[in-house]
């Protein structure tokens, strides 16, 4: 069975009961532009069907997608301040594209105000616009699902097969749409966010690791 952990990385003993956290996370949704609340609802459904499919905890998957764009709305002069409040390190394309500080500085909120204590969903809000190597499935599931909305179907043209594979394997999944986004922003001379590949090496690494029966 799946073990979550607190941000201290101690075993939670499950399932826990987040229904305070989800309350207070729905305040903030609530709040937020209906273009971007219908987002978070079309991701959601798609989350729990992929939390079905893996066995994972509908509950934290849900709550993962609910919070995981609580500060896309903030402007970048906003995500500056409450990132340099936060203490957080800011990378130089983060400088040059702010509205990438979302997911760390939404998970930051969580942390301090909302009083979140889960580290999935933590490092599930806080990666899931780039992934990285520390997300655990469910991290992985919120990074995908958040890429699996149908109205990005423009933006990735590639949903299709995408949401197939999810379906089949995350890690493949992710390998996959990594390696499609960093070859689109390579071709077209724009910066790429190192979390994105550290992200794919380590996925690579594994793939590597597992094929070779090492």
């Amino acid at each position: 069975m799946y073990t979550y952990k607190n941000l201290r990385g101690e075993p939670i003993p499950g399932p826990a009961q987040l229904q305070d956290l989800s309350d207070r996370v729905q305040k903030r949704v609530d709040a937020l532009p209906v273009g971007l609340q219908d987002h978070i609802y079309r991701v959601k459904d798609i989350a729990l069907k992929l939390a079905e499919q893996y066995g994972l905890d509908k509950e934290r998957a849900g709550l993962g997608m609910l919070a995981h764009d609580i500060a896309r709305a903030m402007a970048g002069p906003e995500l500056f301040r409450r990132a340099a409040e936060f203490g957080l390190t800011i990378n130089l394309l983060e400088r040059q594209v702010p509205v990438l500080l979302h997911g760390p500085v939404g998970a930051e909120l969580l942390r301090r105000e909302d009083r979140l204590d889960d580290l999935s969903i933590y490092r599930a809000v806080y990666w899931h616009t780039t992934a990285h190597p520390a997300l655990d499935d469910l991290g992985k599931l919120v990074f995908l699902a958040d890429k699996l909305d149908p109205q990005k179907i423009a933006r990735y043209p590639f949903i299709p097969e995408l949401h197939r594979l999810a379906m089949e394997d995350l890690d493949r999944a992710v390998l996959e749409f990594l390696t499609r986004e960093l070859a689109s922003l390579t071709s077209r001379g724009e910066l790429v966010h190192p979390a994105m590949v550290e992200a794919r090496n380590a996925l690579l690494l594994a793939r590597t690791k597992e094929v070779s029966g090492r």
